[in-house]
Protein backbone atom coordinates (compact mmCIF):
# COMPACT_ATOMS: atom_id res chain seq x y z
CA UNK A 1 0.00 0.00 0.00
CA UNK A 2 3.23 2.42 0.55
CA UNK A 3 4.18 1.90 -3.10
CA UNK A 4 0.59 2.34 -4.19
CA UNK A 5 0.63 5.77 -2.50
CA UNK A 6 4.55 6.49 -3.25
CA UNK A 7 4.74 5.70 -6.84
CA UNK A 8 1.09 4.25 -8.44
CA UNK A 9 -0.94 7.09 -7.82
CA UNK A 10 0.90 9.68 -8.79
CA UNK A 11 2.09 8.33 -12.01
CA UNK A 12 -1.87 7.33 -12.67
CA UNK A 13 -2.84 11.25 -12.31
CA UNK A 14 0.06 11.83 -14.66
CA UNK A 15 -0.76 9.75 -17.35
CA UNK A 16 -4.59 11.08 -16.75
CA UNK A 17 -3.57 14.40 -17.16
CA UNK A 18 -2.26 13.72 -20.40
CA UNK A 19 -5.27 11.54 -21.71
CA UNK A 20 -7.54 14.83 -20.20
CA UNK A 21 -5.66 17.46 -22.25
CA UNK A 22 -6.31 14.86 -25.33
CA UNK A 23 -10.07 14.68 -24.88
CA UNK A 24 -10.60 18.55 -24.12
CA UNK A 25 -9.42 18.81 -28.01
CA UNK A 26 -11.51 16.29 -29.46
CA UNK A 27 -13.10 18.76 -32.33
CA UNK A 28 -16.87 16.66 -31.89
CA UNK A 29 -18.81 18.46 -29.13
CA UNK A 30 -20.45 15.30 -27.53
CA UNK A 31 -17.24 12.74 -27.97
CA UNK A 32 -15.92 15.47 -26.07
CA UNK A 33 -18.03 15.43 -23.79
CA UNK A 34 -18.29 11.88 -23.32
CA UNK A 35 -14.45 11.62 -22.92
CA UNK A 36 -13.91 14.48 -20.32
CA UNK A 37 -16.81 12.92 -17.73
CA UNK A 38 -15.54 9.32 -18.14
CA UNK A 39 -12.35 10.76 -17.03
CA UNK A 40 -13.69 13.20 -14.16
CA UNK A 41 -16.30 11.08 -12.83
CA UNK A 42 -14.25 7.53 -13.14
CA UNK A 43 -10.53 8.38 -12.51
CA UNK A 44 -10.74 5.52 -9.39
CA UNK A 45 -11.31 2.70 -11.91
CA UNK A 46 -7.50 3.40 -13.17
CA UNK A 47 -6.47 4.44 -9.51
CA UNK A 48 -7.77 0.47 -8.93
CA UNK A 49 -6.57 -1.05 -11.60
CA UNK A 50 -3.31 0.12 -11.83
CA UNK A 51 -2.71 -1.17 -8.29
CA UNK A 52 -1.26 -4.25 -10.26
CA UNK A 53 1.65 -2.08 -11.27
CA UNK A 54 2.61 -1.71 -7.55
CA UNK A 55 3.72 -5.51 -7.46
CA UNK A 56 6.19 -5.26 -10.24
CA UNK A 57 7.69 -1.67 -9.85
CA UNK A 58 10.73 -2.16 -12.00
CA UNK A 59 7.49 -2.51 -15.04
CA UNK A 60 5.36 0.28 -13.77
CA UNK A 61 6.58 2.37 -16.62
CA UNK A 62 4.53 -0.57 -19.07
CA UNK A 63 2.02 -1.19 -16.61
CA UNK A 64 0.70 2.37 -16.07
CA UNK A 65 0.71 3.17 -19.00
CA UNK A 66 -1.32 0.72 -20.01
CA UNK A 67 -3.60 0.12 -17.76
CA UNK A 68 -4.47 3.91 -17.54
CA UNK A 69 -4.90 3.97 -21.38
CA UNK A 70 -7.16 0.80 -21.39
CA UNK A 71 -9.37 1.10 -18.43
CA UNK A 72 -9.90 4.80 -20.28
CA UNK A 73 -10.91 3.24 -23.56
CA UNK A 74 -13.59 1.11 -21.10
CA UNK A 75 -14.72 3.85 -19.59
CA UNK A 76 -15.33 6.13 -22.30
CA UNK A 77 -16.83 3.79 -24.51
CA UNK A 78 -19.35 2.86 -21.42
CA UNK A 79 -20.27 6.50 -21.03
CA UNK A 80 -20.77 6.65 -25.06
CA UNK A 81 -23.23 3.59 -25.09
CA UNK A 82 -24.92 4.58 -21.58
CA UNK A 83 -25.53 8.46 -22.71
CA UNK A 84 -25.66 8.28 -25.73
CA UNK A 85 -29.41 8.36 -28.44
CA UNK A 86 -27.73 4.67 -30.08
CA UNK A 87 -29.34 1.70 -29.28
CA UNK A 88 -28.10 -0.14 -32.47
CA UNK A 89 -25.75 -3.01 -31.11
CA UNK A 90 -23.67 -2.91 -34.92
CA UNK A 91 -22.17 0.40 -33.27
CA UNK A 92 -21.66 -0.89 -29.83
CA UNK A 93 -19.77 -3.77 -31.04
CA UNK A 94 -17.96 -1.26 -33.69
CA UNK A 95 -16.72 0.97 -30.67
CA UNK A 96 -15.65 -2.04 -28.52
CA UNK A 97 -13.24 -3.59 -31.45
CA UNK A 98 -10.82 -0.64 -30.09
CA UNK A 99 -10.88 -2.90 -27.02
CA UNK A 100 -9.93 -5.82 -28.77
CA UNK A 101 -7.14 -3.86 -30.89
CA UNK A 102 -6.06 -2.64 -28.48
CA UNK A 103 -4.58 -6.22 -26.77
CA UNK A 104 -3.40 -7.06 -29.87
CA UNK A 105 -0.37 -5.58 -30.74
CA UNK A 106 -0.63 -7.04 -34.75
CA UNK A 107 -3.99 -5.92 -35.33
CA UNK A 108 -4.57 -2.47 -37.58
CA UNK A 109 -6.77 0.41 -36.56
CA UNK A 110 -10.13 0.11 -37.56
CA UNK A 111 -13.01 2.81 -38.07
CA UNK A 112 -14.72 2.64 -34.69
CA UNK A 113 -17.21 5.56 -35.36
CA UNK A 114 -18.77 4.18 -38.37
CA UNK A 115 -22.37 3.18 -37.44
CA UNK A 116 -22.92 6.21 -35.44
CA UNK A 117 -23.53 10.21 -36.40
CA UNK A 118 -20.79 11.43 -34.17
CA UNK A 119 -17.41 10.59 -35.93
CA UNK A 120 -14.55 12.96 -35.33
CA UNK A 121 -12.25 12.49 -31.92
CA UNK A 122 -9.14 14.09 -33.53
CA UNK A 123 -7.39 10.42 -33.19
CA UNK A 124 -8.54 9.95 -29.31
CA UNK A 125 -9.85 6.38 -29.24
CA UNK A 126 -6.56 5.56 -31.88
CA UNK A 127 -4.40 7.15 -29.54
CA UNK A 128 -5.68 5.52 -26.64
CA UNK A 129 -5.36 1.94 -28.27
CA UNK A 130 -2.25 2.55 -30.00
CA UNK A 131 -0.53 3.34 -26.51
CA UNK A 132 -1.85 -0.02 -25.48
CA UNK A 133 -0.58 -1.93 -28.17
CA UNK A 134 2.82 -0.15 -27.84
CA UNK A 135 2.90 -0.93 -24.01
CA UNK A 136 2.02 -4.54 -24.88
CA UNK A 137 4.52 -5.41 -27.71
CA UNK A 138 7.50 -4.44 -24.28
CA UNK A 139 5.93 -7.28 -22.49
CA UNK A 140 8.28 -10.01 -22.48
CA UNK A 141 5.77 -13.14 -21.70
CA UNK A 142 2.84 -11.20 -23.44
CA UNK A 143 2.77 -14.37 -26.29
CA UNK A 144 1.64 -16.72 -23.09
CA UNK A 145 -1.32 -14.63 -21.81
CA UNK A 146 -2.74 -12.98 -25.34
CA UNK A 147 -5.59 -15.38 -25.89
CA UNK A 148 -6.30 -15.63 -22.34
CA UNK A 149 -6.55 -11.56 -22.18
CA UNK A 150 -8.96 -11.70 -25.77
CA UNK A 151 -10.90 -13.91 -24.38
CA UNK A 152 -11.69 -12.04 -21.24
CA UNK A 153 -12.03 -9.16 -23.47
CA UNK A 154 -14.14 -11.05 -25.97
CA UNK A 155 -16.39 -11.75 -23.06
CA UNK A 156 -16.25 -7.95 -21.74
CA UNK A 157 -17.55 -6.56 -25.01
CA UNK A 158 -20.16 -8.43 -25.49
CA UNK A 159 -21.64 -7.32 -22.16
CA UNK A 160 -21.11 -3.83 -23.32
CA UNK A 161 -23.11 -4.82 -26.20
CA UNK A 162 -26.30 -7.18 -24.92
CA UNK A 163 -26.43 -4.88 -21.79
CA UNK A 164 -26.79 -1.47 -23.59
CA UNK A 165 -29.20 -2.21 -26.41
CA UNK A 166 -33.36 -1.48 -25.96
CA UNK A 167 -34.44 -2.89 -22.68
CA UNK A 168 -36.95 -4.90 -24.11
CA UNK A 169 -34.23 -7.16 -25.23
CA UNK A 170 -31.45 -6.95 -22.90
CA UNK A 171 -32.48 -10.20 -20.60
CA UNK A 172 -33.16 -11.93 -23.53
CA UNK A 173 -29.98 -11.48 -25.34
CA UNK A 174 -27.83 -12.15 -21.89
CA UNK A 175 -29.58 -15.55 -20.86
CA UNK A 176 -29.07 -16.93 -24.61
CA UNK A 177 -25.23 -15.32 -24.34
CA UNK A 178 -25.67 -17.12 -20.81
CA UNK A 179 -26.80 -20.75 -22.73
CA UNK A 180 -23.34 -20.59 -24.77
CA UNK A 181 -21.50 -20.08 -21.48
CA UNK A 182 -22.97 -21.87 -18.23
CA UNK A 183 -21.91 -25.24 -19.26
CA UNK A 184 -17.95 -24.43 -18.02
CA UNK A 185 -19.66 -22.18 -15.17
CA UNK A 186 -22.03 -24.66 -12.73
CA UNK A 187 -21.71 -22.98 -9.42
CA UNK A 188 -22.71 -19.34 -10.58
CA UNK A 189 -25.91 -17.95 -12.03
CA UNK A 190 -26.49 -16.48 -15.06
CA UNK A 191 -26.22 -12.93 -12.97
CA UNK A 192 -22.97 -13.83 -11.46
CA UNK A 193 -21.47 -14.85 -14.95
CA UNK A 194 -22.56 -11.92 -16.27
CA UNK A 195 -21.02 -9.61 -13.98
CA UNK A 196 -17.68 -11.17 -13.98
CA UNK A 197 -17.48 -10.48 -17.42
CA UNK A 198 -17.65 -6.80 -16.78
CA UNK A 199 -14.39 -6.50 -14.95
CA UNK A 200 -10.90 -5.38 -16.24
CA UNK A 201 -9.52 -6.95 -12.94
CA UNK A 202 -8.52 -10.35 -15.15
CA UNK A 203 -6.84 -8.41 -17.96
CA UNK A 204 -4.59 -6.27 -15.44
CA UNK A 205 -3.57 -9.36 -13.84
CA UNK A 206 -2.35 -10.72 -17.19
CA UNK A 207 -0.89 -7.94 -18.06
CA UNK A 208 1.41 -7.90 -14.75
CA UNK A 209 2.06 -11.82 -14.92
CA UNK A 210 3.20 -10.92 -18.51
CA UNK A 211 5.96 -9.06 -17.21
CA UNK A 212 7.75 -12.19 -15.96
CA UNK A 213 10.56 -13.43 -18.14
CA UNK A 214 9.64 -16.83 -16.77
CA UNK A 215 5.61 -17.10 -16.92
CA UNK A 216 4.48 -20.61 -17.32
CA UNK A 217 1.38 -22.07 -18.80
CA UNK A 218 0.12 -23.47 -15.47
CA UNK A 219 0.23 -20.17 -13.60
CA UNK A 220 -1.61 -18.35 -16.64
CA UNK A 221 -4.29 -20.81 -16.02
CA UNK A 222 -4.09 -20.63 -12.65
CA UNK A 223 -4.78 -16.89 -12.52
CA UNK A 224 -7.96 -17.57 -15.24
CA UNK A 225 -9.34 -19.93 -12.09
CA UNK A 226 -8.97 -17.95 -9.53
CA UNK A 227 -10.19 -14.54 -11.27
CA UNK A 228 -12.80 -15.17 -13.77
CA UNK A 229 -15.90 -15.91 -12.79
CA UNK A 230 -14.49 -15.22 -8.73
CA UNK A 231 -12.25 -11.90 -8.04
CA UNK A 232 -13.98 -10.46 -11.27
CA UNK A 233 -17.33 -11.29 -10.03
CA UNK A 234 -16.99 -10.08 -6.59
CA UNK A 235 -15.55 -6.40 -7.99
CA UNK A 236 -18.92 -6.52 -10.25
CA UNK A 237 -21.06 -7.64 -8.06
CA UNK A 238 -20.53 -5.20 -5.46
CA UNK A 239 -20.16 -2.15 -7.97
CA UNK A 240 -23.65 -3.16 -8.50
CA UNK A 241 -24.70 -3.75 -4.89
CA UNK A 242 -23.96 -0.30 -4.06
CA UNK A 243 -25.87 1.72 -6.95
CA UNK A 244 -28.84 -0.54 -6.96
CA UNK A 245 -31.02 2.20 -5.78
CA UNK A 246 -29.83 4.84 -8.12
CA UNK A 247 -30.60 1.94 -11.24
CA UNK A 248 -33.72 1.06 -10.43
CA UNK A 249 -34.62 4.81 -10.33
CA UNK A 250 -33.02 5.12 -14.05
CA UNK A 251 -34.56 2.22 -15.05
CA UNK A 252 -30.73 0.31 -15.26
CA UNK A 253 -29.90 -3.36 -15.62
CA UNK A 254 -28.43 -4.43 -12.09
CA UNK A 255 -27.28 -7.66 -11.79
CA UNK A 256 -27.83 -7.55 -7.98
CA UNK A 257 -31.64 -7.32 -8.19
CA UNK A 258 -31.76 -10.69 -9.47
CA UNK A 259 -31.75 -12.17 -6.41
CA UNK A 260 -34.62 -13.01 -4.22
CA UNK A 261 -33.93 -11.65 -1.18
CA UNK A 262 -31.07 -10.11 1.36
CA UNK A 263 -30.27 -13.64 2.47
CA UNK A 264 -29.49 -15.20 -0.91
CA UNK A 265 -27.94 -12.12 -1.89
CA UNK A 266 -25.06 -12.19 1.11
CA UNK A 267 -25.31 -16.03 0.67
CA UNK A 268 -24.27 -15.80 -2.93
CA UNK A 269 -21.56 -12.66 -2.68
CA UNK A 270 -20.03 -14.51 0.82
CA UNK A 271 -20.14 -17.57 -1.70
CA UNK A 272 -17.66 -15.78 -4.34
CA UNK A 273 -15.75 -14.10 -1.69
CA UNK A 274 -14.55 -17.52 0.08
CA UNK A 275 -14.26 -19.33 -3.37
CA UNK A 276 -11.74 -15.89 -4.51
CA UNK A 277 -9.94 -16.13 -1.48
CA UNK A 278 -9.58 -19.77 -1.98
CA UNK A 279 -8.30 -19.64 -5.78
CA UNK A 280 -5.76 -17.02 -5.07
CA UNK A 281 -3.79 -19.59 -2.29
CA UNK A 282 -3.15 -21.55 -5.67
CA UNK A 283 -1.20 -17.74 -7.49
CA UNK A 284 2.21 -16.85 -7.09
CA UNK A 285 2.25 -14.18 -4.07
CA UNK A 286 -1.42 -14.61 -2.38
CA UNK A 287 -1.01 -11.89 0.03
CA UNK A 288 -1.29 -9.00 -2.48
CA UNK A 289 -4.10 -10.93 -4.66
CA UNK A 290 -5.65 -11.15 -0.61
CA UNK A 291 -5.47 -7.73 -0.18
CA UNK A 292 -7.46 -6.99 -3.53
CA UNK A 293 -9.98 -9.19 -2.61
CA UNK A 294 -10.42 -7.10 1.10
CA UNK A 295 -9.59 -4.05 -0.61
CA UNK A 296 -13.11 -4.47 -3.08
CA UNK A 297 -15.14 -5.29 -0.07
CA UNK A 298 -13.63 -2.30 1.83
CA UNK A 299 -13.60 0.43 -1.30
CA UNK A 300 -17.27 -0.62 -2.23
CA UNK A 301 -18.60 -1.22 1.74
CA UNK A 302 -17.71 1.80 2.71
CA UNK A 303 -19.12 3.84 0.14
CA UNK A 304 -21.12 6.83 1.15
CA UNK A 305 -23.76 5.09 -1.01
CA UNK A 306 -24.35 2.16 1.82
CA UNK A 307 -25.33 4.73 4.30
CA UNK A 308 -28.49 5.40 2.54
CA UNK A 309 -29.74 2.08 1.42
CA UNK A 310 -31.01 -0.17 4.56
CA UNK A 311 -30.42 -3.85 3.04
CA UNK A 312 -27.00 -2.78 1.14
CA UNK A 313 -26.17 -1.87 4.84
CA UNK A 314 -27.40 -4.87 6.61
CA UNK A 315 -25.45 -6.79 3.79
CA UNK A 316 -22.54 -4.57 4.18
CA UNK A 317 -22.65 -5.35 7.58
CA UNK A 318 -22.53 -9.33 7.15
CA UNK A 319 -20.11 -9.40 4.78
CA UNK A 320 -17.72 -7.51 7.12
CA UNK A 321 -18.55 -9.77 9.97
CA UNK A 322 -16.11 -12.73 9.80
CA UNK A 323 -12.87 -10.41 8.27
CA UNK A 324 -10.61 -8.48 10.20
CA UNK A 325 -8.38 -7.45 7.34
CA UNK A 326 -11.92 -6.09 5.37
CA UNK A 327 -12.59 -4.08 8.38
CA UNK A 328 -9.29 -2.67 8.83
CA UNK A 329 -9.24 -2.04 5.36
CA UNK A 330 -12.91 -0.57 5.24
CA UNK A 331 -11.66 1.59 8.63
CA UNK A 332 -8.58 3.13 6.23
CA UNK A 333 -10.51 3.84 3.55
CA UNK A 334 -13.24 5.97 5.67
CA UNK A 335 -10.86 7.82 7.27
CA UNK A 336 -8.37 8.33 4.58
CA UNK A 337 -9.05 8.14 1.47
CA UNK A 338 -12.44 9.81 1.96
CA UNK A 339 -10.95 13.05 3.40
CA UNK A 340 -8.42 13.11 0.81
CA UNK A 341 -11.18 13.35 -2.45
Amino acid sequence: MLSVYRYILPEVSEQLKGWQSRADAIPDAELRTQALASIASKKFHCQGGAVYAAAHLSMRHILIPLIVAFQTISDYLDNLCDRSTSLDPQDFRQLHQSMLDAVDPAKPIHDYYAYREEKDDGGYLTDLVRKCQMCIAQMPSYVKVADQVREFVGLYCDLQVYKHIRKDLREFELQQWWNLHHHQHRQIGWNEFAAATGSTLGMFMLFLSACDPDLRDDQVEAIREAYFPYVCGLHILLDYLIDQEEDIEGGDLNFCTYYDSLDTTVERIAFIVEEARSKILFLEHPRFHRMIIEGLLALYLSDPKVNSQQQVKQISKRLMKNSPLTRLFFWINSMFIRTTT
